[in-house]
């Protein structure tokens, strides 16, 4: 199913940050999380030891590089994946990660 919220919010991202739309990362899933943030690393681990298993690939996204306004909208959700249908806020596991594959 298609989240049009999602996808308006990945389109103010791309807008945001043009590079995000780029073939290479349209598709991938985006973590969301900011430099210093020890629960964004935590989610990179899990991530990672995913990937072990299943072939995704993700593109880490910084929210501090966005404005204000779309920065505040993850500012107290950190990490978040976005995939380019569905919104996963920490915290998850590699459980959650394998249900948001089955489920994208």
């Amino acid at each position: 199913m298609h989240d049009n919220n999602i996808t308006a919010l990945r389109a103010q991202m791309i807008a945001a940050q043009p590079h995000l739309g780029t073939i290479e990362n349209i598709d991938k899933w985006w973590l969301l999380g900011t430099s210093g943030c020890h629960l964004c690393d935590i989610a990179e681990q899990i991530i990672t030891q995913f990937k072990a298993v299943q072939p995704i690939t993700y593109q880490h996204v910084d929210i501090a590089d966005f404005d204000e306004a779309l920065m505040m909208k993850f500012a107290t959700s950190i990490p978040v994946i976005l995939t380019p249908f569905k919104r996963l806020n920490y915290p998850f596991s590699v459980m959650d990660l394998q249900q948001l594959l089955m489920n994208s």
